[in-house]
């Protein structure tokens, strides 16, 4: 049963169709807004500012350690074991306040990662939950597949990576730039010799850290750019899987009285293979980078000493010196192959932020999908009266109508509407809630009147205490306590009286009647104006049906009834009876479809 307080605001169709592909800069852009305008936005510069001062003050520090490099090997290579000393204890200084410096460091990165997490949630459940967007999202292709994997897993990976490998690129920078000019003071008189012919390279180890890196990364690029593409599509077969193994978990009743084991263990083995097959190819993507990744690896090992020897050959350093060159190039090229060292990592990032940008995309556009030429007209009518005007539903396998070309029910009417066979009632329903606008004519509803609405099958019954299931979607303060007990007395079901702030999985503990029956009596505890069922009677057993109907009519005999089902469900209720028939395709003009969002 679902509450809208306000049922007549109009809504104009949104025109929009398939979406296109944002675009790095435009996702990105689309991201950072999103998690800059959450509550937490100013918490969140705080923090990048908090880190940016740390990380300052480490490359500082690891300056200050870089040129006690000189000092402590000079010292050994004299046999001086007083300098060594003192040299080793300003290293054990030093070294503890850096370390203190990465302890706050790493606190901060993980607190921005949940901040971020945070804001970004936040964000994506303020624009899901906006009245009939999910509806509307759920209906539009594929974008509107798995919106909770997106909401929870996604954008969990995509702020973990973003922080992580955002402060790896900060930390980078600014490593480069302070160790980049002790490297150029080092070796800015180098002469290069070849032949006959003295060539100068200033800050020749500047430029060979550089084109080190250059090389390592164009290769790990080329190699591994296909992870990007690899790694998105493994995060759609991971979600599909999830969402069978959850399926079958909803419906495992359904399933064993069935026999349907077996059936239901092949489809999901089937979105296994899939799983493995896409993981596969990232395994393979993997390797095949490592070859590059651990091979620049095990070169750094020799290569900063390598660059630094023809100083130390050519008298222009000694050996302390040479060890502090070569620790400036290995800070300098560590810097540098920032993107060797994470690529897989980027590329994971790249994918996730593709999955969350483009489902916020589609829900900044999402309001009612284009496809049909036609649409239903929603307007406001007069207080305590619903209109239906000239009233045709379009979908893609029928036109319905209703027989009656005006109808208008006045609070405290009851009108039942009987469909012919082939006739969607679902439609009909969806299209007087505001949730189906494709088709002629006009829907008018009192504005500001509540209309309560109860689709076929079995009730949704929120998470939390039965008070809070009763009073939903309002505040449990608004009814008293003996109030809620005698909503509950009058359904039969007293039993749980003393169980009305327990939290449970109330859809696994109460049986479908004891859910029919609690969906009643939350009606019976709020006292709709109006009440829109679709076919509910038929569920209820002939004692429970019968109080029903004593209910609506002697305690809720104010409450005007729109009721979409068969004719033998309660008929003594009603005060009148229209049909709704099927009708020609010719007599609207029906367009394709389009849904919105292209990607999964």
């Amino acid at each position: 049963m679902k509450n809208s307080k306000r049922a007549s605001t109009k809504r104009d169709p949104d025109q929009s169709g398939q979406l296109a592909p944002l675009g790095f800069r435009k996702e990105l852009a689309l991201i950072v807004r999103a998690a800059a305008t959450s509550a937490v936005g100013k918490r969140l510069l705080l923090l990048i500012l908090g880190i940016f001062v740390i990380l300052a003050m480490t490359a500082y520090g690891q300056i200050r350690l870089n040129r006690w490099n000189k000092p402590f090997y000079d010292a050994l290579s004299r046999r001086d074991i007083h300098d060594f000393l003192v040299e080793l204890a300003v290293f054990f200084v030093i070294a503890a306040i850096l370390l203190a410096l990465n302890v706050a460091q790493r606190w901060l990165v993980e607190t921005l990662e949940m901040r971020l997490r945070e804001g970004l949630v936040r964000n994506l459940l303020d624009e899901w939950l906006q009245p009939r967007r999910a509806f509307w999202l759920a209906n539009s292709g594929s974008m509107g597949v798995n919106p909770d994997q997106r909401i929870h897993e996604d954008t969990r990976k995509l702020c973990e990576l973003s922080a992580d490998l955002g402060v790896g690129l900060l930390q980078a920078a600014i490593l480069f730039s302070t160790f980049a000019s002790v490297l150029w003071l080092l070796s800015s008189g180098f002469i290069f010799r070849f032949g006959e012919r003295d060539y100068a390279i200033p800050g020749f180890m500047v430029w060979a850290a550089i084109l080190y890196a250059l090389a390592g990364s164009l290769m790990s690029y080329t190699i591994g750019r296909s992870l990007v593409e690899r790694s998105a599509h493994r995060y759609a077969c991971e979600a599909d899987m999830r969402f069978s193994l959850v399926r079958v978990n909803e419906h495992v009743d359904d399933i064993s009285l069935a026999e349907g084991e077996s059936g239901e263990r092949h489809r999901i083995e089937l979105t296994l293979l899939s799983v493995l097959a896409a993981t596969r190819r990232i395994v393979l993507g993997h390797a095949n980078l490592t070859w590059v990744t651990a091979g620049f690896g095990w070169v750094t090992l020799v290569a900063p000493v390598l660059v630094a020897a023809p100083l130390y050959f050519n008298g222009k350093v000694t050996f302390g010196g040479m060890m502090m060159a070569a620790g400036a190039f290995t800070q300098a090229q560590s810097s540098l192959r920032w993107f060797i060292d994470n690529f897989s990592a980027i590329a994971d990032w790249r994918a996730t932020l593709v999955r969350v940008a483009n489902f916020r995309h589609a829900l900044e556009v999402t309001g009612r999908p284009a496809g049909f030429a036609e649409h239903i007209r929603y307007e406001h009518s007069e207080p305590g009266l619903i209109q239906i005007e000239d009233l045709e539903i379009v979908s893609p396998a029928s036109v319905d109508k209703l027989t009656e070309r005006l109808i208008q029910i006045r609070q405290g009417e009851r009108l039942l509407i009987v469909g012919s066979p082939g006739a969607s009632k679902t439609q009909l329903f969806h299209a007087l809630a505001g949730l189906w606008p494709w088709g002629t004519g006009a829907i008018s509803m009192p504005e500001g009147e509540a209309i309560f609405y109860m689709p076929r099958g079995t009730p949704y019954l929120p998470s939390g205490t039965l008070r809070e299931i009763l009073a939903y979607p309002l505040k449990v303060d608004a009814y008293p306590g003996d109030v809620i007990n005698r909503s509950l007395f009058r359904l039969g079901l007293e039993r749980l009286a003393p169980m009305l702030d327990e939290i449970r999985r109330w859809d696994r503990e109460l049986s479908q009647d004891e859910q029919q029956s609690v969906a009643f009596a939350r009606v019976l505890l709020q006292k709709p104006p109006w009440l829109l069922i679709e076919g509910a009677f038929q569920t209820l057993e002939p004692d429970v049906l019968e109080l029903v109907m004593e209910i609506l009519t002697d305690e809720l005999r104010d409450t005007g009834i729109v009721y979409i089902g068969a004719p033998s469900e309660a008929k003594q209720l009603f005060q009148r009876t229209v049909h709704l028939v099927k009708a020609t395709r010719q007599q609207l003009s029906v367009g394709t479809a389009a849904p919105i969002g292209a990607q999964k």
